[in-house]
């Protein structure tokens, strides 16, 4: 067909006119192809993290924040939420990513009201106080040791910044209180998930329970505390790590099966542990096992230019890298994130600068990009 195309041009016009002209389009395609790459970089440059932040603490506000009580709703959609108001968890990421906030501009004060509202989940129930995982004044509720944990993570780095007492104080209690309930002897050690409920012990709740010890020996000195974090962190390591380094989430009591389902924040955690414990030991198989899990965390976790859809698992999953780039300051280790975070702002946001894949739009999400774009703010400007 082409042959006889070319045959009957060349009655009409020379070959090498021909020539000429495909190789115009061709270059011109090139040409073409080369602007609309161009312009995508572009589009990926002129993201500005801290604008970013600041409309996305400015939407939480406006749209999940209550004035009238101090508390969050779930969701921006009121009538779609199972509960008056938002769960724990989501503040759990809304605290960090304040703190987060407040490490660019720390002449003001983001955390406060998430601190308030976080307050209103106090229980003073027995064996110890801590957190419940819905507003206390609304009805009892259950209490897991990660949420308590991620809370006196957040709060122990705003005392380190400010050295303000009541974090510190706060993460204490929290500390002693997953000490208090949530650790013993069963399957060798380790602390369960959630208090009460003796059946599953989660890499969710003993890499943040690692993290929390660390940060508390960091700013005491004292060594009880670095003494439990070297416990949990070989006992995570020999129940709950994969081969290739990654993390499952659980083993069952009593029957010792593993859930080997591997999710981004259980990465992150036992990464930065490894960095926090090369930190404080200065022994480097910490440091050679935080790169064993930072490579094999990013092989699997990051395929076709996106890292899987939780916004809030994957902020958790920075923070492990951001700590280990701050060691050996390689891109590596930030540029799949910045590339997601992106993706995630040209694709994954709506008309109203709310971020997330479904129609109704989640706190949790809010927060967990609140923390990443503050985060990667810091890091690449």
């Amino acid at each position: 067909m082409l042959n006889n195309r070319c045959y009957r041009m060349n009655h009409t016009f020379p070959l090498y006119t021909l020539f000429f002209l495909l190789t115009v389009q061709v270059v011109h395609a090139q040409k073409k192809k080369s602007v609309a790459s161009s312009d995508n970089k572009a589009n990926r440059v002129s993201l500005d993290y801290k604008q970013a932040t600041q409309l996305i603490y400015k939407n939480i506000n406006a749209n999940f924040y209550e004035p009238s009580t101090g508390l969050y709703t779930e969701t921006n959609l009121i009538a779609n939420n199972p509960n008056k108001h938002s769960w724990l968890w989501p503040l759990c990421g809304l605290i960090q990513g304040t703190n987060e906030m407040e490490v660019l501009e720390p002449e003001k004060d983001y955390m406060s009201r998430v601190a308030g509202a976080i307050d209103q989940y106090y229980s003073a129930v027995p064996p110890s106080p801590a957190y419940q995982d819905y507003v206390t004044a609304e009805r009892l509720s259950s209490r897991f040791f990660d949420d308590n944990q991620w809370i006196a993570i957040a709060y122990l780095d705003a005392y380190h910044r400010n050295k303000k007492p009541v974090y510190l104080e706060k993460a204490k209690m929290i500390y002693q209180h997953m000490v208090k309930a949530g650790l013993d002897t069963v399957a060798g050690g380790g602390l369960y998930w959630k208090e009460g409920e003796l059946n599953s012990k989660n890499t969710c709740s003993n890499g943040p329970g690692i993290l929390v010890a660390l940060q508390l020996y960091k700013v005491t000195g004292d060594k009880q505390y670095l003494e439990l974090a070297s416990k949990l962190y070989s006992w995570t390591n020999k129940h709950l790590q994969a081969p290739d380094g990654l993390f499952y989430d659980a083993i069952k009591i009593p029957s010792l099966k593993v859930d080997q389902t591997l999710y981004t924040y259980n990465t992150g955690s036992m990464l930065q542990s490894n960095v926090l414990l090369y930190q404080v030991t200065n022994d480097k198989k910490y440091l050679n096992e935080a790169y064993r899990i930072a490579a094999a965390g990013k092989k699997h976790f990051f395929k076709n230019g996106k890292l899987p859809g939780n916004y809030w698992f994957n902020a958790v999953m920075l923070r492990g890298y951001a700590e280990l780039f701050q060691i050996d300051h390689n891109q590596e280790w930030i540029g799949f994130f910045k590339d997601d975070a992106d993706r995630i702002w040209r694709e994954e946001r709506d008309g109203s600068n709310l971020l997330g894949t479904k129609p109704v739009k989640e706190l949790i999400d809010q927060a967990g990009m609140l923390e990443i774009y503050a985060r990667l703010y810091k890091l690449i400007k």
